[in-house]
């Protein structure tokens, strides 16, 4: 492991512990040559699916872009940073336990909005209006409308795109 501060190859692991429900090692580590500590977290690599988008093009999943996403739609609403990762690391899972080698844009985008319309339905509905194209109130309105209709049950599944 590089130390971050001085680039020296020589670190030693000085603690090691489970965190995220096991899922994670959190390695408190020290630099041999300038002797700054710092901390890393060791995850399992497993192989995420390939994204098919709508033009037919794939490309490699990418965290970041879930994230960036989820954390627009979160953008000023009051969800806590730990349910954001958790949300994430149900959509992660989701996608490596479909066992697929690829998977359509439109599936993983339906995940993002089941696990928005749990976190935050602002959220959901902000993500919901870019993600199928609002096209003006009326259709904003339909969506708020099926949402408070909807019971509490239901609301961790929404309801399929007009576009299917």
């Amino acid at each position: 492991m590089h130390c971050p501060f001085c680039g020296a190859d020589d670190t030693k692991v000085v603690d090691s512990r489970l965190v995220a429900e096991g899922d994670q090692v959190r390695r408190r580590r020290q630099c041999l040559s300038c002797h700054e500590r710092f901390t890393t977290y060791e995850v399992a690599e497993l192989v995420m699916p390939r994204i098919i988008k709508q033009d037919g093009t794939r490309e490699p999943f990418d965290e970041r872009k879930l994230r960036a996403g989820l954390l627009r739609a979160l953008e000023k609403r009051p969800v806590s940073i730990e349910d954001i990762e958790s949300a994430i690391n149900h959509i992660k899972h989701f996608l490596q336990a479909t066992g697929e080698r690829e998977i359509k844009a439109f599936t993983v985008g339906e995940k993002v909005m089941e696990q928005l319309q749990k976190l935050d339905e602002v959220a959901y509905v902000r993500f919901a209006s870019v993600y199928r194209r609002f096209k003006d109130l009326t259709e904003f309105r339909r969506e708020i409308d099926r949402l408070e209709k909807q019971p509490e049950s239901e609301q961790a599944e929404p309801k399929q795109s007009e576009q299917d």
